[in-house]
Formats: C-alpha cells, structure tokens, sequence
C-alpha cells in the first residue's frame, strides 16, 4: 500500500514540536478579574527586536500615522443556560453555534423554538427526558424547554422550544444566559463580566469567546487614534470554544484547527488597500485577514467557485507559493463580489498559523498574552520569531497580568 505523501504544510506542522512552545505560568499571573479603567492596562511595546512597556491609554504613541488597525466587531453572547431536574441536578447547556436557522441573525430572531449544536455539562445525568425552566422578563412569564436531538462530532444538537411567541431567542439568552467566561478563570460568571467580558465596539452576535485583544480599548483611545489619524475598519469573525482547545500532541501536525466563521463588508474591504501599515488588533482579526488573502488566491484560480462554499483548509496556504500584492488581492475580491453581486464575502477558515508562515497582510499585531501549549502562542511564535520568549519572559518578570482579562502588548517585528 503506497504511503500518502505529506504536503508542504503537514512537513512544517511534523517539524514543530510543542516543547518547545512552552513557558511557565503561575496561577497568580492569570487575571481573575479586569482592572477597574480598561485603558490602565500595561501595554509592552516591541520593535525591531526591542522591548520596552508603557500603559495602553498611551498607545497611541506608538503607532505611526496612516497606520490601519483591523477590529473584529463581533459580539460575545450569554450562551449558557442553567437547567435543573426535579432531582435537583444542575445541567447546564452551552449554544456554540446554531444549526436550525443556521443563520446567526435568523436564530437570534426566531421565535417558539430553534436548534443549537451545544455543549452539556452534567450530561450524564440527562437520561433524554425535556428539561425545562421558568423564565421572567419584564414584559411575561413563560416556560422555556430543552430536548436532546441528536449528537455531531462530539456536540449535542439542542432543540429548545417556548411558550410565548412574542420572545425571541436572542431575548432569551440575553435575560437569562451567562457570560461564557473562560475555564481557566476558575470561577463562576458574574455581573461584571457580563459588561466586561465585550469589548467597547462589539456589534455582531455570534461569539462564544470574546476577542480579548480589543478589551483595551476605550472612547479616549479610539480619538487619540482618530486625531493622529490613524484609521480603522472592521471584520467579523466568530470565536468559538475551539480557541481554548489546547495542542496535546507532540508536533503541530497532530493538531485538528478548529473551524470558524467570518464576514468582510465591501467598505472594510476596500480600507486594506494602499500601502497602509495594518495592524490586527487581535488574533482573530489577524486570522481573518490573513484568510482573506487565500481567499483572493482561491477566487483568482476559480473564479467560478459558489461563494456559499468558500473555506480556507488548515495547511492550505503552506501548500502554495503565491506571490500577488494585498492590493491585487482586494481587487480580485472586489471583483468576485460584484460578479455574484455581493455587499460582503462571507466564508470559513481552518487557518493553523504556526513557525513557517508568510505573513502576507500584517505588519503588526495588538494581542493579550497567550496560554502555554496553544495554537495562539504558535501563531505568536510564528510572527514575532524566537523572540517570543523573550517578550513572554519580559512580562512574567515586569508583572504583567496575562490571558483574557490581562495586559496587552504591541508587537511590531519590523
């Protein structure tokens, strides 16, 4: 039986071992909570292998003018559900992503009932009887049910069903829902996660986890950066659990990348043109932009492809060697949109950036501090080079607070 041959990717991801993207991180580093201010965060600042710190309500002085800063606009919401049998068994049900109506903006506004793929905790005590709770609002009481359908890949397909027709679902989780605050926090939610736990900017519905980078961020920053001019636009990714989901394997190569979502609106689009520095506050607008320019790529050897149907592989862009500009790039989607007479590209990414990478559309990167042993580090370690440790070794020795509620850093390689 003939061995199947390795792509150039899979040789990279082979070649990468998770050792060696490590570091020690103490239990009393990780931020339980935000700071009061959001802009008092430290901010570390490194450039052309240099590190120096400063606080966050100064970035503005260390980013050049006419520089483009990528936001990702999407919106975490209060996706778990508290459930009790009469036994007095807590279940709890955590909506990843809607399965019937698929769409987000649909299964937020359905009405009587809808389906979620979902993960359940307490599980084993659900024996496949309908759960069932009281929810109030201000406006009604009634009776929302949960019932077991049927599983996908591990995830339970929830089908939740109410009484009251005038209530949509997007009311539901946001009256009754918890904030998905991350399991490392080892803690229960509370009330000021519910606001803290969202950057300033969020617009979209659609996220499990929130783009942590942007917490930062406040109405003073956004007018320094606006009167330096520095500019601003926007994408829409959706963050799943998947970017908590640790790398157990010995190499990169053993690692299955998580799948999410993302939307670019024309006017955003044609912002990444010129030669603009662009900078993504965040790694998941970096994943998205990046995937963009493989987008282009696609598009440029299929133009006939279904725009319904476009998704970046998780080794593809190892695997081809692409030589064209960012503005070639945006010029290419333009064109794709209007020829299937789109206002926005909508698709999905795989995208696993790892040592090795090309970056194509990043010159800089705003980013919180990232877990051990993750796909962010990697993706980190492939921007920044080696010097990732030394910028991780700088901070645990400066006090930085690190993961979601910690502190931020700027890092410009060139």
């Amino acid at each position: 039986m003939t061995e199947k041959r390795q792509t150039a990717g899979e040789k990279i991801a082979e070649n990468t071992r998770m050792d060696e993207y490590t570091y020690p991180l103490p239990e009393e580093r990780i931020a339980k909570y935000p700071l009061k201010e959001r802009s008092q965060s430290k901010l570390l600042i490194y450039r052309n292998g240099k590190i120096s710190h400063d606080f966050f309500e100064n970035l503005v002085d260390y980013v050049s003018s006419g520089s483009l800063l990528v936001f990702n606009d999407t919106k975490v919401i209060q996706a778990r559900l508290e459930f009790r049998k009469e036994t007095g068994a807590k279940i709890e049900v955590f909506c990843l992503e809607p399965k019937t109506p698929a769409d987000y903006m649909l299964a937020f506004q359905a009405t009587g009932s809808v389906t979620w793929r979902c993960i359940v905790g307490n599980l084993s005590k659900w024996k496949g009887q309908t759960l069932s709770r009281t929810i109030t609002t201000k406006r009604s009481e009634f009776n929302l049910f949960a019932e077991r359908i049927g599983e996908e890949e591990g995830e339970q397909i929830i089908k939740f069903l109410w009484n009251n027709k005038e209530v949509s679902f997007g009311e539901i989780l946001e009256t009754t829902g918890l904030t998905p605050i991350p399991p490392y926090l080892n803690r229960d939610s509370e009330d000021i996660d519910k606001r803290r736990y969202q950057t300033i900017y969020s617009k979209w519905k659609g996220s499990v986890a929130a783009p942590t980078a942007g917490f930062h961020f406040t109405d003073q920053v956004l007018k320094e950066l606006d009167i330096k001019k520095i500019a601003r636009t926007q994408v829409t990714l959706h963050i799943g659990t998947g970017t908590f989901k640790p790398v157990k394997s010995s190499t990169a190569r053993g690692h299955k990348m998580h799948t999410e979502r993302f939307l670019i609106r024309k006017e955003d689009l044609l912002r990444l043109a010129g030669n603009k520095r662009i900078i993504p506050v965040g790694t998941t607008s970096l994943r998205t932009i990046e995937s963009l320019y493989w987008l282009g790529s696609k598009t440029k050897q299929n133009p006939a492809i279904n725009p319904d149907n476009l998704t970046i592989n998780q080794w593809e862009p190892y695997n081809q060697d692409v030589s064209l500009s960012r503005n070639e790039i945006v010029e290419i989607l333009l064109e794709f949109m209007d020829k299937n007479g789109e206002t926005k590209i909508e698709a999905s990414t795989e995208i696993m950036i790892i040592p090795g990478y090309k970056f194509r559309m990043t010159d800089g990167l705003i980013t919180n501090y990232h877990q051990p042993h993750s796909t962010l580090l990697l993706l980190i370690a492939a921007f920044v080079g080696p010097d990732w440790k030394m910028i991780y070794q700088y901070s645990l020795e400066n006090d930085f607070r690190f993961l979601s509620y910690g502190d931020s850093s700027l890092l410009l390689p060139d």
